[in-house]
Formats: structure tokens, C-alpha cells, sequence
């Protein structure tokens, strides 16, 4: 029988590096997780992540993320420690108190965000990732061979968006690395473009952005407007079956205005839905 709250469960399992807890603030974010939470404690504080250790997306995500936590440097804060067992599987993280990065037009964080994915980018393929081919955007691209335009050996976030780059101190960290594939290099920058134009920017002040990653300046063009058509698909979808948020359709009104920008609906002619 599971206990009545997440922290109830957790808190045990983890007091080994926790010492007594005094206060577990959950977050605000964290849509990936059962639980979220900075715990302040004797031997703390932590970041704390936790899921129901269940075969299935969440429990996949949060080991990848452990896996690659190892990999990351000073790019995201440091995992300190983590706890697998029966039901829960737990990761402990440094705390670093900031916010959310600027996206919109003049903000001063843009040159931070766009060289953290520089960084990123820099990064080598872990070994233990060989095996995350991104495929996501596959079954939105027009055919087989576009899909392939989408492989390559960079380690990719995937998940870049204001919310996942912290501003601290006049640094950003890269968090919350949930999806991490291997792909090619441009998909980092690419998704950086559209966050862009949805904070307000013109789809080619957004571009321009990201020709200060190198993985964008030596993308093959067929590739980027392959991904930008697939990505314009695939808000449709998403922006169908779930109306009411507007995010989503924020996202999508970025996609159209990036593929118009590109010519249209890049090498596979108009796109039909």
C-alpha cells in the first residue's frame, strides 16, 4: 500500500544523505516527475527528482538523466547522489536558486542561453548513449529519408526552452534533462529557433541567434528545413488534440512563421496533414 504523499515515500529512502529534513518545498515545475522538490536538511539542501520506479517513460527518463548527469560538467548542476529502490527511484541534486531565462527580443540573457547550446554541443557522445537514436520527429517527417537527415552523433537536450535554462550569477545552466538523445548536432539550435520566434522574435533575428553555434552553421539547409516542417507537423497534432493550451499554440504559430521564412515546407513541397 502506497503511503498517502510522494514525500512521505521518499523521505526514508534518502536519509542516509539527507540527515534530518526540516522543509520540503515542492516546485513549481517538474511535469516529469512524481515529485520536485528542494529539501532543506542537515546535510543539504538538495534538488530533489523522484518517480515510481515502474517500467514505463518516467522511470526510462529519470535513469537516462541519471546517466548522463556524469557526462554534463559544469554545464547543469551537479548530481550528487541517487537511491533506487523498489518504488522509488530518487536523484539528488546541488541547489542552484535563479530563474527562468529572458527568451524575448533585447533580453540579456540571450547571449548566455545561445552559448550554453555552443556548450552543449561541445560535448562528447557518452558511450552509454550510443544507443538514444532520436527518432521523436520521425513519424513527422515527409519521408524515410528526411527522417534521416535527422541522425548524428551529438549528445542533444531536446527539451531547450526558457523554463529548462536557469539563470544564476550571470551564468545559465542547461536543467532538467529528461529527453537526452543522440542526434544531429543543428536539433539543439533548431528548437532554440522556435522558442525564439514564440518569445517574439522574427524568424530571422532567431537564426541569426544560433549562427554562434557551430553545429547550426554547418547544418546541411535540406536538414533544417526538413526539421522545420517536421516540427510544424507535429504542433499541429498536438495543438489539435489539446485546444485549450495556449502554449501549444504559441508553439505552432512559431513553426508556421519559421517554415514560411524557409521557403515554405522545405524539400518535400507543401505539407497536408
Amino acid at each position: 500500500m502506497e503511503t498517502d504523499t510522494p514525500e512521505d515515500a521518499v523521505l526514508p529512502l534518502i536519509r542516509q544523505y539527507t540527515g534530518p529534513v526540516t522543509e520540503v518545498r515542492r516546485t513549481a515545475r517538474g511535469f516529469s516527475s512524481d515529485l520536485t522538490a528542494i529539501v532543506q536538511c542537515a546535510k543539504g539542501p538538495f534538488f530533489l527528482k523522484a518517480v515510481r520506479n515502474r517500467h514505463g517513460g518516467r522511470r526510462d527518463s529519470l535513469i537516462r538523466e541519471r546517466e548522463t548527469g556524469a557526462a554534463l560538467g559544469h554545464i547543469a548542476p551537479s548530481l550528487l547522489w541517487h537511491v533506487e529502490a523498489e518504488a522509488w527511484l530518487v536523484l539528488g541534486y546541488e541547489v542552484v536558486e535563479g530563474r527562468s531565462a529572458g527568451f524575448e527580443p533585447g533580453s540579456p540573457d540571450l547571449p548566455l542561453v545561445v552559448d550554453m547550446v555552443a556548450r552543449i554541443g561541445r560535448l562528447p557522445l557518452p558511450a552509454f548513449a550510443r544507443d538514444w537514436t532520436e527518432t521523436r520527429w520521425d513519424r513527422f517527417a515527409a519521408t524515410g529519408a528526411e527522417a534521416g537527415l535527422f541522425r548524428g552523433d551529438a549528445l542533444l537536450h531536446t527539451d531547450i526552452n526558457p523554463g529548462n535554462m536557469l539563470v544564476a550569477d550571470r551564468r545559465v545552466w542547461a536543467v532538467d534533462w529528461a529527453w537526452p538523445t543522440r542526434g544531429a548536432g543543428f536539433i539543439d539550435p533548431a528548437l532554440v529557433v522556435v522558442q525564439l520566434v514564440a518569445a517574439g522574435h522574427a524568424p530571422a533575428s532567431a537564426e541569426e541567434w544560433v549562427t554562434r553555434v557551430p553545429a547550426w552553421r554547418t547544418a546541411d539547409p535540406r536538414a533544417v528545413d526538413a526539421f522545420a516542417a517536421a516540427s510544424l507537423r507535429m504542433y499541429r497534432e498536438r495543438a489539435r488534440r489539446r485546444p485549450a493550451e495556449a502554449w501549444l499554440t504559441a508553439m505552432l504559430r512559431a513553426a508556421e512563421a519559421w517554415v514560411s521564412h524557409r521557403g515554405g515546407a522545405g524539400p518535400a513541397g507543401s505539407l497536408r496533414l
